[in-house]
């Protein structure tokens, strides 16, 4: 009595390397090479694994893309930032005279390696400098009562958008 079979014999050729990986995946997961073959066409020719897929990387490159957009936003606030800093910082400094410049170099290097570690202890803490700033000025988060202002709020509103 011949019985119908399941599954049916058939002689490819592959490239080599795709038959050493092959070969190493199926060692490796325990499985016959069979089993990974029959799986990778279930995979390539089911019509709604293409559409799940390209779902999925529709999903991971909108989140890219909004991750993008507010970094590029907080980039030009930084920008903006510092801009602003130095034309006021240039608007209100007065020029030294040239008895006082070099006493005034050794005080800026002073003061910048002083920043420079600052920065440092700062960024390994990993705390937002915002963040502490408003807590200097609101301890405990109490104040105005203006939740917007808060940095909290911001970046929550700011999620809630992306």
């Amino acid at each position: 009595m011949n019985l119908p079979r399941s599954r049916h014999r058939m002689n490819l050729f592959i490239e080599r390397n795709h038959a050493r990986r092959l070969d190493e995946l199926a060692a490796k997961k325990g499985v016959s090479k069979s089993s990974i073959v029959a799986a990778a066409l279930s995979a390539w020719l089911a019509p709604e694994a293409g559409d799940q897929r390209e779902a999925a990387m529709a999903k991971r490159l909108d989140r890219l893309s909004r991750q993008f957009e507010k970094l590029e936003r907080d980039q030009n606030i930084l920008i903006e930032t510092v801009a602003l800093y130095v034309r006021y910082f240039l608007t209100v400094s007065t020029p030294l005279p040239e008895a006082h410049q070099e006493a005034a170099k050794a005080q800026g290097r002073a003061r910048f390696e002083q920043f420079v570690e600052q920065l440092g202890r700062h960024l390994l803490r990993g705390r937002s400098l915002v963040r502490d700033v408003y807590e200097e000025i609101q301890p405990g988060g109490t104040g105005s009562g203006d939740a917007a202002a808060s940095p909290q709020s911001a970046e929550s509103m700011q999620e809630a958008r992306t």
